[in-house]
């Protein structure tokens, strides 16, 4: 073959690779835009759906940010939530944690936050119910003694199944070991299905499936009973980024949603 045919080859081959590189780049969508909070609606405890009291959640520097100087937090639990709900997809955000623990926060929220999923809509929210009905994906930071894990699993008023049974637990540890307050962390949640895996900077920590809603669940607290019917399936829902007394930032924000 002369040297103009193996060129215009290579030339066609390497046009059809980058062709299929910006299709998939081009299916990531961006629900954090760096500028404002348009598509997301705040829920705080004991406050009505919209009412980002406090301006707990707010955009700085390209970054969405998680604050409480405007008030001293006691259990204003607080989920910021994006617009509409997703089914089967691939989420990846990136996290940090900073600052100080708010003193009137539960001790076990320390350097805790989390991404919640097939979460009830927050207009579905009552004032006073403290957390979302939903699925956690739980970011934690290390406290210095090296016994935390980060990526885990936790499941306010839903069951999930763990190894082909029906996990007993509210929070299901991963495998990862939680990294330094103030460090970069990439968290990725895939789901497909009633498949569920979770990663933390690439790697797979967590995998489990079937979630539905526990009638039983002493965890969360004044939701209405249409959220309490046992055994019900999840298979979609909203998405929420989590404020719990522990100042905490955001960025990347993005999904690819799977067929």
């Amino acid at each position: 073959m002369s040297v103009k045919p193996l060129l215009h080859l290579c030339t066609m081959i390497l046009s059809l690779v980058g062709c299929a590189n910006n299709s998939e780049s081009q299916e990531w969508g961006t629900l954090f835009n760096g500028k404002n909070l348009d598509d997301w609606v705040v829920k705080i405890n004991h406050h009505p759906v919209g009412d980002n009291y406090g301006n707990t959640f707010r955009v700085e520097d390209g970054l969405l940010k998680v604050r409480y100087g405007q008030y001293d937090f006691t259990d204003e639990f607080g989920h910021l939530f994006y617009q509409i709900p997703f089914k089967n997809f691939h989420l990846r955000v990136d996290y940090r944690f900073s600052g100080e623990f708010e003193k009137g926060g539960a001790k076990y929220a320390e350097l805790n936050s989390g991404l919640m999923f097939h979460s009830q809509s927050p207009e579905s929210i009552n004032k006073d119910q403290n957390w979302p009905v939903s699925v956690e994906m739980q970011f934690l930071a290390d406290l210095g003694d090296g016994k935390r894990m980060t990526g885990n699993m936790c499941s306010p008023a839903t069951n999930i199944v763990y190894k082909g049974e029906v996990y007993p637990a509210h929070c299901l540890s991963s495998n990862y070991p939680a990294l330094a307050k103030e460090q970069w962390v990439t968290a990725e949640l895939l789901v497909e299905g009633d498949s569920i895996t979770q990663l933390i900077n690439g790697q797979v920590v967590l995998q489990y499936s079937h979630p539905t809603l526990d009638g039983n669940d002493k965890i969360v607290k004044g939701q209405s009973a249409i959220f309490k019917q046992d055994g019900k399936v999840l298979q979609s829902g909203y998405i929420a980024l989590q404020s719990e007394g522990q100042p905490i930032e955001f960025k990347n924000v993005e999904i690819k949603e799977l067929d």
